[in-house]
């Protein structure tokens, strides 16, 4: 059984919604942030990645950063750009991009769920970047970041969803990217208990993207129940904000990768040595790869395509046979000398949503000299590799669309 609670959700209003919602503040750097933020000075990044507002020297995780980001979200409310619900709601968010749709349940989720696995996880976290986001939480005393969870649908929740979300969405607009985003707010008791029951009956929700956002929720939980001596568990601190979709609906692109240099060694070296767990052919121009453990290789103006040679992998590996894993093992540590792909300065992750094309303009610009262009892994596999209690490799999924930011956020206050 899953717990989805209702909650007094501050929202973007309807008529502002396409100037205030923001991409997620962890797909952009700061400078693509302060050029966002520079045409459109309402935009929630002001919130989310406050750091823009400064110069590099400052340090991006100082509680001048967090204040900055409290005060610019005091703003947004004192201007009437976001409003706060007066009764507990829930609310659902419907992204369309092309011909792909995907909708989803806003609500809240408990802590404990997270704590005791029951929401179930793919990826280590980064102790410094989860001190960042409890801390930004603390200070601003609001969860301004979803959590994007999936659970595997089941013909019953998601039907549920469905049937509510009908006739015209109370904020409905279309970004800058042609994405469109549609939201209902569900605040009459009938739909509210549907939704509690549906939901009562998925056994487990996974954690799609957000896992510093959700291990962050916990630290803020700890630090408040240990300066509580009242502590119940029904406080609102006790639940974190929280985005969840079917699984059959989200849609997975690749996570590309590009590095630096060839660790002094030749294209044909390169190629040689990879051959021995790759069968690797020229290819008459750009190309992508077509199914799984199957590899795209450009260098030197070139493209080959690679394929994973039989028992280079375990195939029933939940985490070994994802292509990210295939990859990292069999040529960027062994052939490159790249065995730290979280930390190597070398390697460089590009999200597919770029396209190919970007990974000819890194290495024909010199910055970089060969990039690899993967298949995308399956929710089957993620959702595989969190039942095995196993982790991803690193960057090795990408999901769109992308979730806005300041579609709706979780007051920590009355």
């Amino acid at each position: 059984m899953c717990v989805v609670r209702p909650f007094k959700g501050l929202r973007v209003s309807p008529e502002h919604a396409k100037r205030v919602a923001s991409p997620p503040y962890d797909v952009l750097s700061a400078s693509e942030a302060r050029e966002i933020v520079r045409e459109n000075p309402d935009s929630f990044l002001r919130v989310n990645k406050a750091e823009l507002e400064f110069g590099e020297s400052v340090n991006p995780y100082s509680e001048q950063v967090y204040r900055r980001g409290k005060d610019n979200l005091a703003r947004l409310v004192n201007q009437g750009l976001m409003v706060r619900d007066r009764k507990p709601c829930f609310y659902l968010y419907r992204i369309t991009m092309g011909n792909h749709s995907q909708l989803g349940l806003v609500a809240l989720s408990p802590v404990d769920e997270y704590d005791r696995g029951k929401i179930k996880k793919h990826e280590h976290t980064r102790p410094e970047k989860v001190n960042d986001r409890a801390d930004h939480i603390s200070y601003l005393e609001a969860q301004v970041g979803p959590v994007f969870c999936a659970f595997r649908h089941d013909g019953q929740a998601d039907q549920v969803l469905e049937r509510i979300a009908t006739g015209r969405a109370g904020t409905d607009f279309t970004a800058a990217d042609g994405v469109r985003h549609e939201l209902w707010v569900v605040d009459t008791d009938g739909p509210i208990r549907e939704i509690i029951d549906a939901f009562a009956r998925v056994p487990h929700l996974y954690i799609a993207d957000g896992h510093h956002r959700a291990r962050s929720a916990s630290e803020v939980r700890r630090r408040a129940r240990e300066k509580n001596p009242n502590h119940t568990g029904e406080e609102i601190y006790n639940f974190f904000l929280n985005v969840i979709f079917p699984d059959d609906q989200l849609n997975i692109l690749p996570y590309n990768r590009v590095v630096k240099d060839l660790k002094g060694l030749t294209l044909e070296q390169v190629l040689e040595t990879a051959s021995e767990k790759f069968d690797i052919s020229p290819c008459d121009g750009q190309t992508i790869p077509e199914q799984p453990h199957t590899f795209a290789l450009y260098c030197e103006r070139k493209w080959y395509l690679m394929k994973s040679r039989e028992g280079s992998f375990d195939p029933d590996a939940p985490a070994g046979s994802i292509d990210a894993a295939i990859l990292d093992r069999n040529f960027i540590a062994p052939v490159l000398g790249i065995t730290d792909p979280k930390t190597d300065k070398r390697i460089r992750f590009v999200g597919g949503i770029r396209g190919t094309e970007e990974l000819v303009r890194l290495v024909d610009s010199g910055k970089y000299k060969i990039a690899f262009s993967l298949y995308p892994a399956s929710m089957e596999q993620l959702l595989d590799v969190a039942d095995a209690g196993e982790v991803m490799p690193p960057k090795s999924t990408w999901f769109e669309p992308k979730l806005r930011s300041g579609m709706v956020v979780n007051l920590l206050t009355e």
